[in-house]
């Protein structure tokens, strides 16, 4: 990234694997979770958060899981100590999400550049494996470099904004600190579920800086960069309202946790058997 002090490698060596990967954001604290566990280790319905993340990916067909880790790493390492398609690496200090990325660097020279990379947060579990295919179609459909699935939201308070031209196309993701007061009424949010074109994205988070309000290296300024060099970003309308909602405070994990119980209920066949004439 721009003036990070870190040192970027692109290489383009044979590829060894076209399988699609999914980069999990988990390295934050979550100081309004008002506890000193890892935010994405709270659970929701009786797994931790980014449990159900790991689990949407894996049942969408996603074969390798990196988790990117940072406060209480230990206790999110022991949890999936198990799982063979998942490994970590280390996020300190954070920087932001493009820098979270970026540890992922390492893990990946030796992947094909065109192959597809999934990037996700930790503390959204209401991400279902349908709404993962179809993001992967629309960038397999599209041949995008880029492509984030949005959505439209009655209350679009704490989530960065869709920012589009005169003409509708998608013009940048403008996170909520840097929204302009008319930007702020815009419904249509970014609920971080994106796809990238490997090569693309290694390429551009070099040139990412932290100029913007909160002095970190965002993943969403990759979009625009993208789109300014003339590489396809594609935008697809593929989240529900009902799962974007993810996990900042106790009363949001009530929430989700009931959320998901009654997705769950809705899945479940009657208990009710019928009777049979003899």
């Amino acid at each position: 990234m721009a003036q990070s002090g870190f040192v970027h490698i692109v290489t383009r060596t044979s590829p060894t694997s076209h399988a699609t990967t999914a980069v999990i954001l988990a390295a934050g604290k979550g100081t309004r979770m008002n506890s000193e566990m890892p935010k994405v280790m709270h659970e929701a319905l009786g797994k931790p958060l980014v449990e159900w993340v790991v689990d949407a990916v894996t049942d969408a067909g996603v074969a390798r899981v990196i988790l990117v880790v940072g406060h209480q790493e230990e206790v999110v390492r022991a949890h999936f100590k198990g799982r063979s398609n998942i490994e970590f690496v280390r996020q300190s200090p954070q920087l932001g999400t493009g820098h979270a990325v970026d540890q992922a660097r390492p893990l990946l020279q030796n992947v094909d550049r065109a192959s597809e990379l999934l990037v996700l947060c930790g503390d959204g579990p209401l991400i279902t494996p349908t709404t993962i295919g179809t993001l992967l179609n629309a960038h397999r459909t599209t041949k995008a470099a880029a492509t984030l699935a949005t959505s439209v939201i009655p209350d679009a308070t704490g989530y960065g904004r869709i920012d589009r031209d005169s003409k509708g196309e998608f013009r940048a993701i403008v996170e909520q600190k840097d929204c302009t007061p008319a930007q702020l009424l815009n419904r249509e949010i970014n609920p971080s579920y994106y796809c990238f074109e490997l090569g693309a994205l290694l390429d551009t988070l070099a040139h990412v800086d932290n100029r913007n309000a909160a002095g970190e290296y965002y993943i969403t300024d990759v979009f625009h960069i993208l789109k300014k060099a003339g590489r396809t970003v594609h935008v697809v309308d593929a989240v529900p309202a009902e799962e974007v909602l993810s996990v900042n405070t106790p009363e949001q994990l009530a929430e989700v946790s009931n959320l998901l119980r009654s997705r769950i209920a809705t899945r479940q066949p009657s208990n009710h058997s019928t009777e049979r004439n003899s």
